[in-house]
């Protein structure tokens, strides 16, 4: 029989750490019936060949079961943004554990969940004053629809109901946020689903879907959705859901000009504007929310990830005050926002969230983004040497990097040597998680990195696109 150390194949491994791996066996880790019995992210075969599964944590390192130490270039999946075991995080969950776990969600709330809300609102920008506590980014953005679909028919527009999204994103994995995603990767195999949703091209400037160049090109990604409300018909849109960053196309950081485009645009045709920010929000983007970043006031926004800084399950979805009154009224005939969850506001999962925000606003970790995210951005420019680096994109800390074949005309490499996903698998044999598609990488590491460790980031790439670069010359 094969044992763990075999199904280990990341390069050296570091020393000895304290773990619980008594639940995996050492002679049945990566046995693929062993791991049959877990369904992950990945293809389970590919995972059953080379299990990647993680023993410990703190700051902005992991450790995997074998020992072996990362660097968290990614926040986990962006959401570890005030750092892995963080003493105030930990310690206030522990308190909580003692006094109240869960409330009676069906008839009410508790005083940690009202105080949540409260200091949501108070760091939030415009007139975002209400709040709804969920316990995921799909179970937010779903609730984001719902609700936009509610509004208009609470306030005698009972027609409006299509959601206009982007090719490229990714708003969750339940019927309707996976209905607003445009990621055909992810869609295809749950197809049909459901009406009323309604796609349009992003504004991807590098590679413009129209031919265009920016600034000359009148920002026609912008432009176009004003043209499919009105051929749609403004009386059957209701809203319009955006991350002001996308994240699955490739880090799709807009012009300046486009998110008030759209602001002006759904203002124009009633249509409720929905920034997802699940993964811009709370301090990634060098603001709290990349509302703040990009100037924009949404009706709708959901937040996620780093609220609770992965500590517990947690979302919140904030809207604007003339959208919250509409829910208020005679019960009879208006019973509400009907969308009831297990554990929405849950007394562990908001004791989570008010540490975790307690340390961004405390610490300052946004101008940390900011700061750290600049001089991150420069340590990545400095690997443009490598001759394949076509465009780097993002704010603070989320940034993503292109790998072209030839930056002059933006040619790719071809699909079949997927070069980002070759980068990304060799910097995680060096020790840096990433994210990693065919042609690019993204990283979205804690808030709290320092100058520092940014530089370890950089230098992990830089020798990995290095090593990648003489592995394909050599196979030519």
């Amino acid at each position: 029989m094969k044992d763990k150390e075999s199904y280990s194949r990341r390069g050296p491994q570091g020393p000895e750490v304290a773990s619980r791996t008594e639940s995996i066996p050492a002679e049945r880790t990566g046995e693929e019936q062993f791991l049959r019995q877990i369904l992950v992210r990945a293809q389970m075969s590919e995972f059953a060949q080379d299990p990647f599964i993680m023993s410990r944590a703190n700051g902005v390192h992991y450790w995997d079961v074998h020992g072996k130490q990362y660097l968290d270039g990614i926040s986990g999946i962006y959401v570890v943004s005030v750092g892995h075991s963080n003493p105030r995080v930990m310690d206030a969950i522990r308190r909580q554990m003692e006094v109240l776990h869960f409330s009676p969600t069906m008839h009410g709330s508790n005083p940690l969940a009202v105080e949540l809300a409260n200091r949501l609102v108070a760091v939030a920008p415009g007139d975002l004053d209400a709040v709804k506590l969920l316990s995921g980014g799909s179970e937010v953005t779903e609730a984001a629809i719902t609700m936009a679909r509610q509004y208009h028919r609470l306030t005698g527009s009972p027609t409006k109901y299509k959601i206009i999204s982007r090719y490229k994103s990714w708003h969750g994995s339940t019927m309707g946020s996976l209905s607003a995603s445009g990621l055909t990767s992810r869609r295809s195999m749950r197809e049909p689903l459901a009406p009323g949703f309604i796609h349009v091209f992003p504004p991807t400037c590098y590679r413009c879907p129209f031919g265009k160049e920016y600034p000359d090109c009148e920002i026609t990604c912008a432009s176009l959705i004003g043209d499919v409300i009105e051929s749609e018909g403004p009386e059957t849109v209701a809203a319009v859901i955006v991350e002001p960053i996308g994240h699955t196309g490739g880090i799709i950081e807009p012009p300046e000009e486009y998110l008030p485009q759209l602001r002006e645009l759904c203002d124009r045709h009633n249509v409720l504007l929905i920034f997802d920010e699940i993964i811009t929000g709370m301090g990634r983007t060098g603001q709290m929310f990349a509302a703040e970043t990009f100037g924009v006031l949404p009706d709708l926004l959901c937040v996620g990830k780093g609220l609770s800084g992965g500590y517990a399950p947690l979302s919140a979805m904030l809207c604007r005050r003339h959208i919250a009154d509409a829910f208020w009224g005679d019960p009879a005939t208006n019973p509400g926002f009907v969308a009831g969850h297990t554990f929405e506001g849950n007394p562990i999962s908001c004791v989570a969230g008010l540490a975790t925000l307690a340390e961004i606003v405390e610490r300052d970790l946004c101008a940390n983004a900011r700061e750290v995210g600049d001089h991150l951005r420069r340590g990545l420019e400095g690997l443009r040497r490598h001759g394949i680096i076509g465009d780097i994109r993002g704010r603070g800390l989320f940034l993503g990097v292109e790998f072209v074949r030839d930056p002059e005309t933006k040619e790719p490499f071809s699909d079949r040597i997927a070069i980002g996903k070759r980068i990304g698998k060799r910097a995680l044999e060096h020790g840096l998680l990433t994210r990693f598609d065919p042609n690019w990488i993204a990283l979205g590491p804690p808030l709290i990195l320092t100058p520092r460790e940014a530089d370890q980031i950089v230098a992990i790439l830089d020798r990995s696109i290095g090593e990648v670069l003489v592995e394909l010359e050599e196979t030519k």
